[in-house]
């Protein structure tokens, strides 16, 4: 039915988000399999792993082909790996589409000192844990996903370092509803998603540019593309806040499609409804 790709850097809580995640299913509605794919499920060593790039790529090729042998429309599969490498999310977009599965990146947005204490941590305690010199090798490479690619949209993002990872998580609640809709003319389907995903951001990009160029106040008449309105805003908004606002859109648009009009499947009608609400939050009429 799906197959979910967690990214991020090394200890970031990508493993911890993959086993909520899969509680969550499995305390949904879903009646399909939940399957976790990870490098412990083949009892792969992450140093020996990331030791050198031809180890890696066959670590790659491994957990792929498992993928591959794997997906139906029987279950969930949830690949918990760095998965850090945009050509190789390309793959796995691929396999899912072949399939005829729904997809989606689960990311795991957390600062480099956070991950490099956690792996510190982790060391201490005699658990798993990167060396130093492997740990610094894997964060310069990591590739971030862009919700504008395919292959990395719909993008779920966690912050795990100042949300925490539980089952009831924005980013896992969202992941959970998108994958148990239905395939109906009410449903949040793939393309509906990714649309607002690129919309909402490109209306967030437009305002932090706008606030870089003034010296604090007001801001009046940030125009995001002809035949749109614009966005008044009464106040310097942050970007903590920004996301924090754009998340509760989509969820929001997610719920009422549930019970009343879909949501828009174009990215000009997702920005109008955007700028609607921020407006609506942020304007300058109390």
């Amino acid at each position: 039915m799906a197959l979910v790709v967690i990214c991020g850097q090394p200890c970031s809580g990508k493993s911890t988000a993959a086993k909520c995640l899969a509680e969550a299913l499995n305390e949904s509605e879903c009646k399909q399999t939940v399957r976790i794919i990870d490098e412990t499920s083949f009892h792969l060593d992450r140093n020996q792993s990331y030791a050198n790039m031809p180890s890696e790529k066959n670590l790659r090729g491994v957990l792929r082909s498992e993928v591959d042998r794997s997906v139906s429309k029987d279950n969930i599969i949830i690949v918990d790996s760095l998965n850090s490498i945009k050509g190789y999310r390309y793959e796995l977009w691929c396999l899912a589409r072949a399939a005829g599965i729904r997809y989606c990146v689960l990311y795991c947005d957390v600062g480099e000192s956070h991950c490099r204490k956690w792996n510190e941590e982790r060391r201490e305690k005699g658990e798993a844990a990167y060396n130093d010199v492997i740990f610094e090798d894997l964060v310069r490479r990591f590739e971030k996903p862009d919700r504008r690619n395919r292959w990395d949209s719909p993008l779920f993002e966690l912050w795990a370092h100042n949300d925490g990872v539980e089952r009831s998580s924005i980013a896992i609640v969202d992941v959970v509803l998108y994958l148990t809709k239905k395939a109906d003319s009410k449903s949040w389907d793939a393309n509906s998603l990714y649309e607002m995903d690129r919309a909402t951001q490109e209306v967030i990009n437009a305002i932090v540019e706008a606030q870089s160029q003034s010296i604090g106040g007001p801001l009046a008449n940030i125009s995001i593309g002809q035949g749109l309105p614009n966005i008044d805003i009464s106040r310097s908004v942050g970007l903590p806040e920004l996301r924090r606002l754009r998340r509760t859109f989509i969820k929001l648009t997610g719920q009422t499609s549930l019970s009343g009009r879909p949501p828009p499947s174009d990215s000009n009608s997702a920005k109008r409804m955007f700028v609607d609400y921020l407006n609506r939050e942020l304007g300058t009429i109390a």
